[in-house]
């Protein structure tokens, strides 16, 4: 029996999953109650993994907040790094396959190209670090792993950059956006399905994945095709990121490349605008 336990399924990407798990008909999925699923209590989680005795883990659990995590270094920490280690340790133990989220901010962001998996690392924030932290320590328990990196993650569901931008386009005439940062708009949706498909191929091609919808954006002209789709009239006004300063650093450039995860794990990864589109079509007015 192939069970499949969730960590985090309160989050984006968790509710992602339900909702996709239950669209696929995936049955032998668990999404674990808050007591049972903190990745930081150890005694619990063994407990849970004695319980269930998973094939297959997926940590969606971490923290994201990325401006505050700049004030909660060692919180961050835990969670992101300790967390990701605690949940590895028992997947080497257990012969359980762990699937990790990771971010595109483990890059500086400096470059112009698409990056690589096998591209050099340099984190400028907290959240950036730790994140990268959880991806290193991982292997060190387990060979049974898949790593995804993804980015600007959004979605019917929690608080994301598309609901905040339909409820400020409801409520404002103009909107000033960061035209500077360019990067891939991901509909968590996707990922879910993502996850899921590598759960039902059975794919043992372990290791570290890029996976983001596809093409290139930045802020601004995300918000320009929300605004559109939504019928918006929003003025979006460009500016550059010296001009709404935050405290945590992001990344100027961070296109992924995703060639390894369309070959390897036999992905088919759509366009950006096209899941954006399909995600406009599920929102509902009580949901903004």
């Amino acid at each position: 029996m192939n069970k499949t336990l969730v960590f985090g399924g309160s989050g984006q990407l968790g509710q992602c999953l339900q909702y996709v798990a239950q669209e696929r008909s995936f049955i032998d999925i668990v999404f674990l109650p808050e007591e049972q699923a903190n990745i930081l209590n150890q005694e619990t989680l063994r407990a849970t993994f004695e319980q269930h005795r998973p094939a297959y883990i997926i940590n969606c659990a971490a923290y994201t907040a990325v401006d505050k995590a700049e004030d909660e270094v060692d919180l961050v920490r835990k969670v992101n790094r300790d967390g990701a280690e605690n949940l590895a340790r028992l997947c080497g133990e257990f012969g359980t396959t762990m699937l990790h989220i990771s971010t595109d901010f483990v890059f500086a962001g400096t470059g112009n190209e698409p990056l690589l998996e096998t591209d050099e690392t340099a984190p400028i924030s907290v959240y950036g670090l730790t994140k990268l932290e959880g991806e290193q320590v991982i292997p060190t328990h387990t060979a049974q792993y898949f790593i995804l990196r993804t980015s600007w993650l959004y979605s019917e569901y929690a608080g994301n950059f598309v609901k905040t931008m339909l409820r400020f386009g409801q409520e404002r005439e103009e909107m000033r956006v960061i035209w500077d940062q360019l990067g891939t708009p991901t509909y968590a949706v996707d990922l879910a399905g993502a996850l899921l498909h590598i759960i039902e191929s059975g794919s043992t091609a372990y290791g570290l994945y890029h996976y983001s919808n596809e093409g290139v954006t930045s802020w601004y002209d995300f918000a320009v095709a929300i605004f559109e789709l939504g019928g918006l009239p929003t003025r979006t006004v460009p500016i550059r990121t010296a001009e709404y300063p935050t405290k945590a650093t992001r990344p100027a450039f961070s296109v992924m490349d995703k060639t390894k995860a369309k070959t390897a794990l036999g992905l088919a990864i759509p366009h950006w605008r096209a899941s954006l589109v399909e995600c406009m079509g599920r929102l509902g007015e009580d949901s903004i």
